[in-house]
């Protein structure tokens, strides 16, 4: 194709890549002194029967009057031309000179620096606007990632620009008939919601991709990095590492929520609630990471401009998608047909693999991946995917027998670490969900009896021992937060007691009792903030105590009698000669 020219106007002049339903190929329009560069997608086409031919092109001049609607927005690629020749059919669109989106998010947190909660934000918004003016042509994206979001370089705000619309679905307002997609490019799985794996795609399911991307900014974790509850299946995507504004942590999480129903229900939503950080910024409040987060909070009664711009467009409400057959999808990237009898697919054998993977037959999940051609488009990834399986599984089952054997010796704690680092995979994860659900009900046993007998020690002021049995308590236990205050209580608590020992210790030396002033210096524990001011002590009044034994020693052999007053002490020794009174200081 390179250097080929197509409607006597544009000449082939680089190749960006294969896809699953075309080639795409940079161009050059020579209709034009200064030659612009466009892109030109070539659409594959599985057949040529004429009947096909005839229904193809029909649709392919139906939809592309979606594109150039589409293309009337800034922040997406402009709708050139469409064309068919020698039975091949032809979209060109605008090039975008500029980089993707990958480029400048964080990889593992080794690869570019994590983003600030402002940038996400800032993200968030300029990518909703789009999606807004997207979803209210009746048109759902379906491919939210990082490489369909490009940066123009000749852009001075430097907003993004959506590309890649190979995989939109129009939105039905009927109750139209709903097919599974097996067409999920494999890059673009983790940021793909887990409804459009079984071909109940919705307008909510580009905002969870998007979601899915500011939490890669924040976190520096890629999507498949991350883990999902068992029991709730919810992304796992906050810890102690991740610092973010909770108001923030709450938008996100319900952006990713794994029921589409439980998301934000459109674009708009999410607008004015983002729009709340930036212009009435939320008090702190603690919220959990995977709690449903509260639009009446966010939103209010504010009648403002603010409130009312982001409201839903009418278009939107109760919208459907509806996967009819022979649907055409066509875009930037990628253009496809769907026929009534599907032709044979890579993609959907490597989605086939994926299922037999996930439900626990790695060997038949390697031969279905393994019997993808080498000449397909899909067939590099396919390998690395083989690569990767492989690895997994094996520190699955690895985890799973250290999870096991610490079952067997009730340590839970064990039991619940081995366990979450446990992949991803389904058959292994229904394979520890009794060791979880067991070990977590046993934790919690341990949990009370360690508090009860902390309370009992604390009970009688040895807290201490009731410190000892706190730190005793694992973190997985769901009583975190009461031990955490406990811990602070009772070091607190046992701080003010080592001070009472020395003010006591103080007392009892100053009336010459160093016996006992002694004791109470050594209840003082070492990791006190007196300790080293009680050991200085402990030293001066051990060493008094033994000059006062000393000097009874010396007076009961010469009988000697001595009297103490308050520094002193009155010394009558019983000579040959007679009595001889002295006054000595032994303090």
């Amino acid at each position: 194709m390179i250097g080929k020219l197509l409607q006597g106007r544009y000449q082939i002049v680089q190749s960006l890549g294969a896809g699953v339903f075309g080639q795409t190929y940079i161009a050059v329009d020579v209709d034009y002194p200064e030659n612009p560069k466009c892109v030109v997608k070539q659409i594959k086409v599985s057949s040529s029967e004429s009947g096909y031919l005839d229904m193809l092109r029909l649709m392919f001049l139906t939809e592309t009057e979606t594109l150039k609607l589409l293309g009337s927005h800034h922040q997406i690629p402009e709708f050139i031309a469409c064309f068919e020749e020698n039975e091949r059919f032809y979209l060109v669109q605008e090039l975008i000179e500029g980089h993707a989106l990958a480029a400048e998010l964080p990889i593992a947190q080794q690869w570019g620096s994590l983003w600030s909660e402002s940038e996400v934000v800032e993200f968030l918004i300029d990518v909703l606007g789009i999606l807004e003016f997207v979803h209210s042509q009746g048109v759902i994206h379906c491919d939210i990632k990082p490489e369909n979001l490009i940066r123009r370089n000749s852009d001075l705000l430097r907003k993004l620009v959506l590309i890649d619309f190979g995989s939109i679905q129009s939105i039905d307002f009927g109750i139209g008939a709903e097919l599974p997609i097996y067409r999920i490019p494999v890059t673009s799985l983790g940021y793909i919601p887990p409804e459009q794996f079984i071909g109940q795609t919705q307008p909510n399911s580009d905002i969870y991709a998007l979601g899915m991307i500011a939490i890669q900014a924040l976190t520096g974790l890629e999507p498949l990095q991350l883990k999902a509850d068992p029991y709730t299946n919810e992304i796992v995507w906050r810890s102690e590492n991740t610092p973010v504004n909770d108001y923030l942590a709450a938008v996100l999480s319900q952006m990713i929520r794994y029921d589409y129903q439980d998301r934000f229900q459109s674009v708009g939503e999410v607008l004015r609630v983002l729009k709340q950080i930036i212009w009435e910024p939320q008090p702190s409040q603690i919220l959990a990471a995977d709690e449903q987060f509260p639009l009446e909070a966010a939103v209010g009664d504010d009648d403002s401009e603010n409130s009312t711009s982001g409201q839903s467009s009418p278009l939107l409400t109760g919208m459907k998608v509806g996967l009819a057959a022979n649907s055409l999808l066509m875009g930037f990237g990628v253009c496809s047909l769907i026929n009534a009898a599907p032709a044979y697919s890579e993609t959907e054998t490597l989605s086939k693999a994926t299922k037999e993977y996930q439900a626990g037959d790695l060997q038949e999940a390697i031969a279905l991946v393994k019997s993808i051609p080498s000449h397909s488009n899909v067939y590099p990834e396919a390998q690395a995917t083989i690569e990767e399986w492989q690895e997994q599984w094996q520190i699955a089952a690895q985890q799973y027998q250290i999870a096991q054997t610490a079952f067997n010796e009730s340590k839970w704690s064990d039991v619940l670490d081995a366990v979450a680092k446990i992949p991803n995979i389904l058959y292994w994860q229904s394979k520890t969900d009794k060791l979880v659900q067991q070990a977590s009900v046993n934790l919690e046993v341990q949990t009370q009896d360690l508090l009860a007998k902390a309370y009992e020690s604390a009970e009688i002021k040895d807290f201490s021992a009731a410190l000892q049995y706190l730190r005793q308590i694992p973190k997985e236990s769901r009583a975190g937060a009461l031990v955490q205050d406990k811990l602070a209580e009772y070091n607190r608590k046992r701080q003010i007691r080592a001070a009472y020992f020395l003010q006591k210790a103080y007392k009892q030396a100053f009336v010459g009792d160093f016996d006992q002033a002694i004791k109470f210096l050594r209840n003082i524990p070492n990791d006190t903030l007196v300790y080293a001011q009680a050991q200085v002590k402990l030293n001066e009044y051990t060493q008094k105590q033994r000059l006062r034994t000393d000097y009874q020693k010396v007076a009961s052999a010469k009988r000697t009698d001595l009297f103490f007053s308050k520094n002193s002490a009155i010394k009558i020794e019983y000579l040959q000669g007679g009595n001889y009174l002295q006054e000595v200081n032994i303090r």
